[in-house]
């Protein structure tokens, strides 16, 4: 038996999928979600080996979602909105339904599923979602048991930390399963700036730019914080700030 999670916070969506689903005794829907909060909770607790996933939804987008699943299943993406398209195939996602589908357009979507091994897509699915960065107005992180949804405008400065991305905020710190360069492209490059191998800077919380050693400088925070900018960062801060 397949297990099917319906991630979507449209009923009249979801009755669509369950009744074309119909047509397949070996698809069993488990749970239905309305939202990507519900269906974090529900795969953790079903394991299910595919999920009909709409991508704009209220508290976080499927996107979003995906992030904080450590190993996603198989996913068909769900949306009335076109411009998600290219995302969702460099997402390696299974299929991609534009609403309003039809019955022979769910049917080629089972196909493909059904030719693909589960497990070689979720390994697929957790690295390339990795390498398709979007531009950003928030970033969703997972501490223990809780999820908690950071504005772009609340961080200080990233830092790189070993295999995790450092996020500093006026609440303190939280550890991204990034790397530096992802959000390097992801953030407006001209509010988040490299200053160093292992710092993505805010320009707004800078106060001051002071000479150090060598051809390398000191970025000094409003919290009084100093960090490091080497000399190809000092010529990108010069740049985006117009000196």
């Amino acid at each position: 038996m397949i297990r099917t999670v319906l991630i979507d916070d449209e009923p009249l969506s979801r009755e669509i999928v369950k009744s074309y689903l119909q047509g397949y005794p070996d698809f069993e829907v488990v749970e239905e979600c309305n939202d990507g909060f519900e269906g974090v909770k529900a795969i953790q607790q079903h394991r299910p080996d595919l999920i009909f996933l709409d991508i704009q939804m209220p508290k976080i987008n499927g996107f979003e979602m995906l992030e904080l699943i450590d190993d996603p299943p198989a996913v068909i993406f769900i949306t009335a909105f076109d411009e998600y398209a290219i995302r969702a195939f460099e997402a390696n996602a299974t299929d991609y339904l534009l609403k309003p589908f039809s019955e022979d357009r769910f049917r080629k979507a089972i196909e493909k599923f059904r030719s693909r091994k589960a497990d070689e897509h979720s390994k697929q699915l957790a690295g390339t979602m990795a390498d398709a960065p979007v531009n950003q107005e928030r970033i969703v992180v997972k501490t223990g048991t809780k999820v908690r949804i950071i504005p772009v405008r609340d961080i200080h400065y990233l830092e790189a930390d070993d295999d995790f991305v450092k996020i500093v905020t006026d609440e303190g710190s939280f550890l991204k399963n990034k790397t530096l360069q992802y959000y390097e492209k992801a953030l407006d490059p001209k509010q988040f700036v490299r200053v160093h191998r292992s710092y993505l800077l805010s320009v707004n919380r800078i106060t001051r730019i002071d000479p150090y050693q060598k051809e390398s400088h000191i970025a000094v925070l409003r919290d009084g914080k100093q960090i490091p900018v080497s000399k190809s960062g000092y010529a990108r801060l010069k740049e985006v700030l117009g000196i």
